[in-house]
């Protein structure tokens, strides 16, 4: 009788736990990945929203950190720009966001750092149900320039760009005062044109003394001057850090949101 209600009691407990486990549901938050590009493997965050489901396409934010959280730790990378605004306004994020990793000495321009970002991203998409005609790319500082970086390299493929703080010429590039040969393609027209009709609201500090305001400023402009789609937000007296007003503006993922590829 002893070894009957045991092993009664075992059932229960299995099944009381297998219950336990379909209500709690999919694990949601920020999840630990890896992916392997060649023969480097690249650690990288994806958040999920709580009411995350695989019974609906989600939209997906690829988001580029700046120099400061370069490393190989897979984490740092979210508590900067888009990980403090979506841990601070949750409700405005229904999305699954992915934060690759730029490693140490890199640069998110760089093809490798492209890569990586961008199979972190199929992955994501894979994974979680993502829907291809809703895929945003955002960065801040470095990530800015990878941001202009991918989407120049990877025409139609994003909906909507969100680059802060970011720009074109690289700061040592500005630094040293090298100018772009007049033999060369004009290097701000070239990227608005790769960009073309994809939707950019762009963000900068008037007081930037990292990156100049008018790296964004001439990016707008050449935009507008080939007939693309930008909005410039400029906030006067702020420094490097524009990424914290921008991410938190309730407007900017309103605006997000409503942005889809065309058919």
């Amino acid at each position: 009788m002893f070894r009957v209600h045991t092993t009664l009691s075992c059932l229960a407990l299995v099944a009381f736990g297998l219950t336990a486990y379909i209500k709690a549901g999919p694990e949601t938050g920020f999840l630990n990945r890896k992916v392997t590009v060649g023969s480097t493997t690249y650690a990288y965050q994806v958040y999920l929203p709580a009411n995350w489901s695989a019974d609906q396409k989600w939209p997906v934010i690829l988001f580029l950190h700046g120099a400061g959280e370069r490393g190989n730790d897979g984490l740092i990378q979210t508590e900067v720009g888009m990980g403090g605004a979506i841990r601070r306004h949750v409700s405005r994020f229904p999305a699954v966001v992915v934060f690759p990793q730029c490693a140490r000495d890199s640069w998110w321009t760089l093809p490798a750092m492209q890569a990586q970002a961008l199979e972190a991203l199929e992955k994501s998409i894979q994974e979680f149900n993502g829907d291809r005609d809703r895929l945003y790319l955002t960065g801040l500082s470095m990530g800015g320039y990878g941001t202009w970086g991918i989407a120049a390299q990877n025409p139609e493929k994003f909906a909507a760009l969100v680059p802060i703080c970011g720009g074109i010429r690289r700061p040592d590039e500005l630094r040293s005062q090298q100018q772009t040969p007049a033999s060369q393609p004009d290097p701000y027209a070239e990227a608005a044109q790769r960009v073309g009709k994809t939707p950019v609201w762009v963000f900068h500090g008037g007081a930037d003394p990292v990156v100049p305001p008018s790296e964004s400023r001439k990016m707008v402009e050449a935009i507008k001057a080939a007939g693309g789609d930008v909005r410039y937000t400029e906030y006067e007296g702020v420094g490097h850090n524009s990424w914290d007003k921008a991410y938190t503006d309730p407007e900017l993922a309103k605006w997000l949101f409503t942005q889809k590829l065309a058919k």
